[in-house]
């Protein structure tokens, strides 16, 4: 583990420095010896060069060696060169009145052939030291440290979280409370005999704030609070995450009271024995080990483990049990309310204009995470920098939840009248069967502008959050599905049909099927479950799997889905037959203005005009008095057995 003092430089920079040190004092000591002989004898020359200059009278004197000659020319320079077998060389020197003389082969000192010898050994020493102090050396900067954790421990220095910047989740942050008060007062509990809970679980989907909770509890509590993921325990040498865990917890003790945030454990704490190892897997070790240090027979009085996950359906039963992880506190989605104290936190670092409505903002995004409103409140400020404002309206705020929930706009995509023209009134079709089902969701805005995948869309806002949904509304919400690709064929015919209604039949599908398999709301089979859901839900679609049933049950389940996908398209092609003057009304008004809030479709339906804020007043143009219809062409058969729509 890390501790909050300041690293006195890099660990890696300082080994490469000592052994940079080592191999230039190597190389010196080679280089002195290699050059010793050299510097001493002077330039070495050729043999036969040495005989011509004894020759020519240039030698004043030599020094005869058996394994080299070394001497001395008239001007003085010293010279040397390696003999070779020449009986002649003295009648040669004393023919020519050279003086020479002999010398002994030189010997090496005690010293040096110590050195010698002692040198590899003494290298393999070194390397041997250095791989001990980094093995030894605390934490895991060492370059052999695998096998200590990588918990960080954060103190007041690294910024303080308590519960008042953590909003919207009170009943979590209520169960959480006894925790810190435990870390504040231990012996209150104490005396009644009772013991705090090793270890709580926090729940919930990605953003709603387990981390941020975490700190928060040991911000309340003012202990030394350890945080790392569970993916740090896992590496690709066996034993280095059981390692860790006993590293991480050795740790823990020293600063008890504390608390040990572990983040995404799912990453090491799934069920055993679904691995390849045969249970003898390095994840599996590492969960073995930490069910040891939390529930054996060694006690860890005074650290309390905190892990997050989204998962939970995947962790080891044996985590999960009393005495290890005590508490599972769900952290959910905020409510309306939440949402509003959530966006007062994060709208208090910004500057804001008199017209922004926190509790509008959180009537508008139904579903939003805490970290999802975060993002919008830092969208719309950096929205409100490019326009050059100096304070965040309430349009900033709109256009960035816009952004967030159906994706930027595409207005560099080019689109002809013909897809612009479709696309309106499938937008259309929409938002006038919407409007007409009365246990449907008030519509928030349709455009037609592309927004992220989507050509255009229509946004249905709730009035408040729904925990539970009612037959007639999942009804209403087929025939809204429907009521794009309805429009296409009322007013384009049959053959013109596009794509374009893909993700709605996809979503009505989904829905008949669930209201089928899963909510027992077909009259024909019963209030039964026939599909069993596997696991959490994962990017809005839940993994379910069919049970054990006969061809003639599923061949009826299959009919029943059909038959509710078709009650929700009839449903929309007579309500959109009946309004037909509304869809011609609405599409052109979308075709000229493009975006319409839901107050303007309203007054647009109402008084075949809109009002702005600013006193214009939209009236479409080209749409068809009321009563008339457009021109009759010839009819097929729709896809359920039905005419299809009126051609364009």
């Amino acid at each position: 583990m890390n501790d909050d003092k300041e690293p006195q430089g890099n660990p890696w920079i300082k080994s490469a420095m000592i052994w940079a040190g080592v191999i230039i004092a190597l190389l010196l000591f080679v280089s002195m010896f290699d050059n010793r002989s050299t510097t001493a004898g002077g330039a070495a020359i050729a043999y036969s060069d040495f005989r011509q200059k004894i020759q020519d009278g240039q030698v004043k004197e030599v020094a005869v060696a058996p394994d080299r000659i070394t001497g001395t020319l008239s001007n003085d320079q010293k010279f040397q060169t390696v003999p070779v077998t020449d009986p002649n060389l003295t009648t040669l020197l004393d023919d020519y009145g050279v003086k020479y003389s002999g010398q002994a082969e030189e010997q090496p000192s005690f010293w040096m052939i110590l050195i010698y010898q002692s040198l590899p050994f003494l290298l393999i020493l070194g390397i041997a030291f250095f791989v001990l102090r980094q093995m030894q050396k605390g934490g895991s900067s060492g370059a052999m440290g695998f096998g200590k954790s990588k918990a960080k421990l954060l103190t007041e220095k690294h910024g303080r979280v308590t519960f008042d910047d953590v909003a919207g989740i009170d009943e979590a942050r209520e169960e959480l409370q006894e925790i810190v008060e435990f870390l504040k007062d231990p012996t209150k509990f104490a005396r009644l005999g009772g013991k705090i809970p090793k270890g709580a679980l926090l729940v919930g989907s990605p953003g709603t704030g387990k981390t941020l909770l975490a700190r928060a509890i040991a911000g309340e509590a003012g202990v030394p609070f350890f945080t790392i993921s569970g993916s740090d325990f896992v590496e690709m040498f066996v034993g280095v995450g059981a390692s860790r865990v006993r590293d991480m917890f050795e740790q823990a003790k020293k600063n008890a009271p504390c608390i040990v945030f572990i983040d995404e454990i799912d990453a090491v704490g799934r069920h055993r024995g679904a691995g390849l190892g045969n249970g003898n897997d390095e994840r599996e070790q590492t969960l073995n080990q930490l069910l040891v240090e939390m529930d054996g027979f060694e006690a860890n009085e005074g650290i309390i483990i905190v892990a997050a996950t989204n998962r939970p359906d995947v962790l080891d039963p044996a985590l999960l049990r009393p005495g290890r992880f005590d508490r599972q506190v769900v952290v959910p989605r905020p409510d309306i309310e939440g949402r509003e104290k959530i966006l007062a936190v994060h709208m208090k670092k910004v500057p804001l204009a008199p017209d922004v409505d926190a509790r509008t903002i959180a009537r508008g995004t139904p579903g939003f995470s805490g970290a999802d409103l975060a993002n919008l409140v830092n969208e719309a400020a950096l929205m409100a920098a490019r326009r050059g404002k100096r304070l965040v309206a309430m349009d900033e705020f709109e256009a960035a939840k816009d952004k967030v929930m159906m994706g930027a706009e595409r207005r560099s995509m080019v689109m002809t009248d013909d897809e612009k023209k479709m696309t309106a009134y499938h937008e259309a079709g929409h938002a006038i069967v919407a409007i007409h089902e009365p246990a449907s969701d008030p519509i928030h805005k349709a455009t037609i502008i592309p927004r992220g995948r989507a050509l255009g869309m229509v946004m249905r806002l709730p009035e408040r959050d729904n925990y539970s949904y009612h037959r007639d509304k999942m009804y209403a919400n087929l025939a809204v599905s429907m009521g794009g690709r309805v429009a296409e064929e009322v007013i384009f015919g049959y053959d013109k049909v596009s794509s374009g209604a893909s993700s709605d039949i996809q979503y009505a599908t989904r829905l008949a099927r669930d209201m089928v398999t899963q909510w027992g709301m077909s009259d024909k089979l019963g209030p039964l479950q026939y599909e069993e859901q596997q696991g959490e839900t994962f990017l809005g679609y839940s993994q379910s799997q069919r049970v054990h049933m006969s061809n003639e049950t599923a061949q009826a389940i299959d009919h029943e889905i059909r038959t509710i996908v078709e009650t929700g398209y009839n449903r929309a092609k007579e309500l959109l037959k009946k309004h037909e003057d509304e869809l011609h009304l609405l599409a052109n008004a979308m075709l000229e203005y493009e975006t319409l809030s839901g107050e303007e479709i309203r007054k647009l339906l109402e008084d075949g005009e809109i009002t702005r804020d600013d006193g214009t007043k939209i009236k479409p143009s080209n749409v068809p008095a009321a009563g008339s219809s457009i021109p009759k062409t010839r009819r097929r058969k729709g896809p359920f057995g039905e005419p299809a729509g009126q051609g364009a």
